[in-house]
Formats: C-alpha cells, structure tokens, sequence
C-alpha cells in the first residue's frame, strides 16, 4: 500500500472546504474532547496524526515532536509539504485554508490520502484556533513557506523566507493559556503515543525530544506490529518464540496481523483501523475472532488432537493467552460514535476472515510444532473451562456467591443504597476491630482480610473460587465473576482499601488490585476503587488533648518547620540541641508501623472520616502499561520482577522492613 507518490500529486483540487471555523473557540469540548490534559494532549496528536497519514500515504518516513522550552510544540514530518497555491474555492493559500477553515483537509477528496487516521479532517484548524499563536513553514517544490497566526487568524502572509532540499510540513504551536486548564505537555504521553505510531506503521522513524529536560526518546521498529506483540507479551513465557505476522491487500483495504501465545490465562488482542485504536472492537476483531476459532478446530481435527467424541474447542479456548494485533487499512472508516471505539464497517470482517482463514492455516500446515503446541494450550484451556464451570456451578449451588448469603467477618452497613454505602477492606482482624468500632454505620462496610490474599495473576478460577477470602471478597460486593459478572449488582459505589504503610501492606494493596484489575476492571473504571492513606506519623502538641497527624515525610517537615517559626513570632526560645519536633514544641512523635497501633476514635478520624481522610482513587489511564507491570510484579519470572525492583528502589525514600 505504500507506494511513493510524488509531491505534485497533492495540489489544490484535493483540499475541499466544508465550512468556517467560528464555532472552535466557543465550544473547544465539542472538537478535542475537553479542556483539561486530555485535550491538551489531543491537539498534538491532531497535528502528529497529519504526519502519520504522510507515512501510510508512502510521502513521507519520519516524524520529529519537540516539546519547546518556551511552551510551544513542533511537530516536523518530510512529507510533501502542505500546498501552497491558490486554493479556487476560498481564493486563500491551500495553506491557509486548512489551517483557518473547518473540514478542509485532504481526507475528503479521496485523492490525496487512500487510508487516513482522521475521520473529519478537522485538526489542524481547530488546533490553529485553540493557539495563541502558531508557526506553520512548509518545504516544497526547494522553496521554505511561512505564515504565523494567533488564534486561527493568520498574522502574515505566507512568503518565501529561503530554500529547502527537501519536502515536508513544520508545524508550532502554542497552546491558549485561556482556553485549557494547563498547558503543560507531558512528555512520556507524547513518548507513548509516538511510539504506538512507529508499531503501526511500518517504514516510519519518529523522535521526541523535551527541551525542558534534554530527554529524548527516538523509534524504528523494523517489525512493525510483529515488534508490538513481542513488547506486549514481555514479562510472559511465550508457547513459541515464532509469530504469526501476515499484511494482504483486499480489494481496496489492507489486513495486517500479529499474534504469538503465551502461557497466561488471559488474551490481550488489540484491533486498530487506520492506526485508531478500537478498544471495543467491531468487525475486524469479529472476523479475527471467528476465522482463529474455525481454524485452529480444523487444523485440531485433521492432525487428530481433537478426538472424534470430542466437543469443538470454544473461542475463549482458542484465546487464551493469546496477544495479537490487528491492523486494518480502509478508504472510509466508519466509526461508531465520536470516540471511534468500535469499526462499523460491515464489509472488513469478510476480509479479515478471508486473510485468517487462507493464511493462519496455511502457517499452522508449514509450523506443525508450534500448531501442536498452540492446539495444546487450547485443549488445556478446556479442560481448565469445565473444571472452573464445574466448581463455580458448585458454589452458586450451594449459594456462596449469592447476596442473601454474606460472609460472616463482614459487618455491613444499613444503608442500602449502593450510592451511599462504601466497604473498607481492611488488614487483618485488629485493625479490622478498630474499623468495625469507630465506622459511621449507616454508610460504611468492613471486611476484615486475613493474612495474604491469593495471587490471581496466575491462578484460574476453579483456584480462585477455592480461596475463603476471594470467595468473601466477591460476595461482599454483589457482582458476581467471570460469565456472571454483573455491575449493576454492585452493593458499595466506593471500595477502599485499607493496608498498613509498610511493606506487607503495600504487598496485599497490590495483590487486590491485580484482582480487580484481571477480573473486575469495570469496577476500576467505573471509578468506584479507592486506597486509604492513613496517617505516617502523629504529632502531640504540649497543652492540647488533639493530635496533628502527617501522612507524608514532606508533610511532616512541613508542619514541623510551621510550628517552629510560629514560636519564634510569639517570642519563644528554640533550644537549638533539641530534636527538630521539640523545638516545635511536640512533646512526643510517633510513627505508625500498622492500622492496629490506633484506636476506634483515631483510625476514623485520620482514615475514615469522609471530611477528613485521604483517598487514593485508582484508575486505568494506561491499561497496556499495567498489564506489563502487573505482568513483571505477580508474574512468574524472577529476573524481570528483581530488575523492576532495582530499577525503581532508588525512588523510595523511606522502607518498612
């Protein structure tokens, strides 16, 4: 598909014109999603994406972002330059059409671009008019073109300002200070996004290079999405170290493919359409889905390692532990809804199904080692999936999971409204006394959680469903598992974890939120999922019956540092030989080990008081990346979990052991 097109090839009768621009500025929301970090961020993915479709377009190999110590972001691709010439409709440069006027872009002419990321075109003008000022030079045809704008409006003509040797579009600008909350661009979010880019597009070069700190960050997989999988399946013991990669053009659209296994229990298949991440889906992921099902069943019962008797193996066998990547390229993408999480387009899953049928097992025919070894792991899967049925079948007959049914350590609120109740998961049996005593009982739930929770990152659920205080956890919240995982039986709109601060606690902190992240994610992203954060130290101020608490060592250096320059105001003397918090006039500094060290009256005032606490609220802002660290944390490879703790031990200040 990527066939160098001549810079000539793109001209003025591409550009078609929609309509003005005004309505950016007054309604920003309705064109870049928000006007908080997430719009912020979206304007230089609008721009960046320009450049990508460059690259798939086969005019242009690299693309340079750079976060200015000034505040501005340039973004530089080598392109065929935006045209310059007189555009017939507007009467305006082509240049200052698409950076002043809405829908006009060279993604509806059909001419210019074959496939594009951008469904609307809009970008680069809503950007211009977001900006308080923006710089737009153009290489092209051995002449260097600038026009600079404030808030869409341009601020000169566009001249000639010398020569160029190559072709390619430089774009800066800066965003309005008056429109977004912030205008601080984060860089590992320009990192991250740049590289998804370099995975999915082959042949593209990209860098990021942030002036605020000299880092810099450069990207070529020469894989491509083959390069992808492996990064995803990082931290995991592949079934084989060969990857199944096929590109094929159909019709007018391309299918390119990744997928490797790896001996985990869950799937991780991500499907994009011209490089827009669809996180729920559509009709390439349910062509991929039915072709690998039908596929590895016919290759099962040719090869003889799917009995006669025997029952097909189900999609979710075939699935787990599967990482794959699918890549489809279209001329008309039709997303549904404005966030383009699910493809529409009916017509790509026959095409997907066609390339999987013919290619997959025509791999699985010449790869018969890893072919067994894949129909291995599925047949293993479901042996697995019947026996997890049959004990889950078990204990919903015996009604564990049932609501009418609840655990016995869990004291449970009275209110039963889910919006006003919250359920604490606490640490053990004291502190889980302390919770239960000082609660607010109307609205606040306790669960005691003893010792250790189980691993899930490596256990099925037939194991699961074998431990007590998983078994208590599930039915303490009312949404059931797995097939009859059900969020609108949710009992508590706020979980919180409560674990000492120290190492055991942070360990059971993060056990529970591998289980919520593996098996109840909708809980997280609902927002429902919090971490207490309970006082480090307590403070007693000579004179007063109640305690100043710290939750931070920053915290503590703080208030200590207040205290002693409001007794020097008051004309008190500082016994320099004293130990800092005497000399702020505390007569005793207690550091908390554990929950259990407070009583009922403190542990609610400092951790549970809702006009008081600290909570913690947890969520998924990069799902590939948690999947890697949980993968690295839980998983079963010592070396990478030894290597993530020395990378990151220099960054605590201060261990429990």
């Amino acid at each position: 598909m990527a066939t160098k097109q001549k810079s000539n090839d793109y001209d003025a009768s591409q550009i078609q014109v929609l309509e003005g621009l005004e309505p950016v500025r007054k309604r920003p929301g309705m064109y870049i999603g928000s006007t908080g970090t997430e719009g912020l961020h979206h304007m230089v993915k609008e721009i960046a994406d320009n450049g990508v479709d460059e690259v798939i377009a086969g005019r242009a190999t690299r693309i340079d972002i750079t976060i200015q110590a000034d505040g501005g972001v340039r973004v530089v691709d080598d392109g065929a330059g935006i045209p310059v010439d007189t555009h017939p409709k507007t009467g305006k440069s082509t240049l200052e059409t698409v950076l002043t006027v809405l829908h006009a872009g060279g993604k509806f002419g059909g001419g210019s671009y074959k496939v594009s990321s951008g469904l609307h075109g809009v970008g680069s003008s809503v950007v211009n008019a977001l900006s308080t000022k923006l710089i737009a030079r153009v290489m092209r045809d051995g002449k260097l073109y600038q026009q600079t704008y404030e808030r869409g409006a341009p601020t000169s003509e566009l001249e000639v300002v010398g020569k160029s040797t190559s072709n390619g579009t430089d774009l800066t600008f800066y965003a309005d200070d008056t429109i977004f909350e912030t205008t601080i661009i984060d860089y590992q979010w320009v990192v991250d996004y740049l590289r998804h880019q370099a995975y999915l597009t082959k042949g593209l070069r990209g860098s990021v290079t942030d002036e605020r700190t000299g880092e810099r960050h450069g990207f070529y997989f020469e894989g491509g999405i083959q390069s992808y999988v492996k990064h995803l399946n990082i931290g995991k013991d592949v079934v084989d170290d060969d990857i199944f990669y096929v590109d094929k053009e159909v019709d007018d659209s391309a299918v390119e493919i990744a997928l490797q296994y790896n001996d985990t229990y869950s799937e991780t298949v991500k499907a994009f359409a011209n490089n827009v991440y669809n996180p729920d889906g559509g009709s390439h992921m349910t062509g991929f889905r039915a072709a690998l099902t039908r596929v590895i069943n016919d290759y099962a019962r040719k090869s003889g390692l799917l009995k006669e008797k025997e029952e097909n193996l189900t999609g979710e066998d075939t699935r787990e532990g599967l990482t794959a990547i699918i890549l489809v390229k279209l001329p008309d993408p039709q997303f549904e809804g404005q966030t383009k999480n699910k493809l529409g387009n009916t017509e790509v899953r026959g095409y997907v199904e066609q390339v999987m049928n013919e290619y997959l097992n025509y791999y699985l025919e010449e790869h018969p080692g890893v072919a067994r070894k894949i129909v291995g792991k599925a047949l293993l899967a479901a042996r697995a999936r019947k026996a997890a049925r049959a004990a889950r079948d078990n204990i919903i007959r015996k009604g564990v999971l049932e609501g009418a049914s609840m655990p016995g350590k869990l004291a449970d609120c009275s209110s039963k409204d889910p919006k006003d109740s919250e359920i604490y998961l606490v640490e053990g049996d004291s502190a889980g006394g302390s919770a239960k005593s000082g609660r607010d009982s109307k609205t606040q739930a306790i669960l005691p959680l003893r010792g250790k929770v189980l691993n899930v990152e490596r256990a099925r659920l037939d194991k699961m469903l074998a431990n007590n205080e998983i078994v208590n956890l599930i039915k303490a919240l009312g949404v059931g598992i797995d097939e009859q995982f059900d969020m609108s039986g949710l009992r508590y709109w706020r979980i919180i974890v409560m674990t000492d601060a120290d190492v055991d606690g942070s360990h059971i902190s993060t056990l529970l939120l591998t289980f919520f992240f593996r098996f109840m994610r909708p809980v997280i992203e609902g927002g429902h999922l919090y971490l207490a954060k309970p006082p480090l130290f307590e403070l007693i101020k000579q004179g007063r019956k109640s305690s100043i608490y710290a939750y931070s060592d920053e915290e503590l250096t703080t208030i200590i540092n207040a205290a002693i320059e409001e007794r020097k105001q008051g004309g008190a003397t500082i016994n320099k030989s004293d130990e800092r918090f005497r000399q702020a006039g505390f007569t005793e500094q207690k550091r908390y080990k554990g929950l259990g060290e407070m009583d009922a009256e403190q542990l609610f005032e400092t951790t549970m008081n809702p006009e008081k606490r600290v909570l913690i609220q947890v969520r998924i802002e990069d799902a590939e990346k948690a999947d890697a660290i949980f993968s690295k944390l839980m998983g079963t490879e010592v070396e990478l979990r030894k290597n993530f703790i020395q990378t990151h031990a220099k960054f605590v200040k201060d261990l429990d052991i």
